[in-house]
């Protein structure tokens, strides 16, 4: 199967052996620093200093979260890669709470959408360290598993963007900023969120996505205060929404086209 190719949902004997490849990697990992297992008559390369990392990630049994996951993805593989999304894990999910929880402390003192405001470059982070080398620790096993890097891609990216934007509802619900500017900022959302998964997939750097985004993010909103005299003009402009949307899948066209599959690779 391409690297590239979606593929379809797995059953029978493909979901039982992905089954067995993540028990396989789940029990290599489990074993002691410094020690390796191989079939006889291998070689067993050296641990690098990522291993530890990996190990961390992977050598533990599934919780009911990646349980219910793998049997709605029907795919145990892609179960595991979604939990072990760096912007899914507590932590993160911590700080993107806390930073909209102080939005809408800002935005009930204020009187101004400051939660609207936040919460696309939130979002937009959390996109770019959805997926990739040097941020992911489960990066160089999710390659080798029967699932392609679209896919996972995809899953997370969808996860990521759904969560970031149920919180930011919540946030702006909380704050009593309804009706138009509660929705509106999702549209500029989605186009940020693509600009920063594009940027970190072509960059193949999580920080630098992150930066574009947030940059992004900033030279609108001081482009809404330069010609409309307020920065909610990025949010609340409906002149803006097409462009936001055509931007949006002009991003995704550019990660589409840079996880391609070469001709002839498989």
């Amino acid at each position: 199967m391409n690297v590239g190719e979606v593929p379809q949902p797995r059953g029978g004997f493909e979901g039982r052996l992905e089954a067995e490849l993540v028990r396989v990697v789940t029990a290599r990992a489990a074993a002691a620093p410094g020690m390796a297992t191989a079939m006889p008559g291998t070689t067993v390369a050296p641990q690098t200093a990522a291993a530890p990392r990996t190990t961390v990630v992977w050598a533990r049994s599934p919780g009911p979260v990646e349980r219910i996951a793998g049997r709605l993805l029907r795919s145990p593989g892609l179960a595991r890669a979604l939990v072990t999304t760096p912007s899914l894990l507590l932590p993160w999910l911590i700080a993107s709470v806390v930073v909209l929880a102080a939005g809408a402390i800002a935005t009930i003192g204020t009187g101004q959408p400051v939660v609207a405001l936040l919460a696309p470059a939130v979002a937009a982070a959390g996109i770019a360290y959805a997926y990739g080398p040097g941020i992911d620790p489960a990066w160089e096993l999710s390659r080798s598993m029967a699932v392609s890097d679209r896919m996972v891609l995809l899953v997370r990216a969808l996860s990521v963007f759904g969560l970031d934007a149920g919180l930011g509802l919540a946030a702006s619900a909380a704050s009593a900023r309804a009706a138009g500017i509660t929705f509106g900022w999702l549209v500029p959302m989605t186009a940020l969120c693509g600009l920063a998964l594009a940027v970190a997939t072509v960059a193949r750097s999580a920080n630098t996505g992150v930066a574009a985004g947030v940059a992004g993010w900033a030279l609108v909103m001081l482009a809404g205060q330069a010609s409309k005299g307020r920065f909610t003009a990025a949010i609340s402009d409906s002149a803006l929404v097409l462009p936001y949307l055509a931007f949006a899948a002009i991003c995704v066209a550019i990660v589409l086209f840079a996880t391609r599959t070469p001709r002839g690779t498989t």
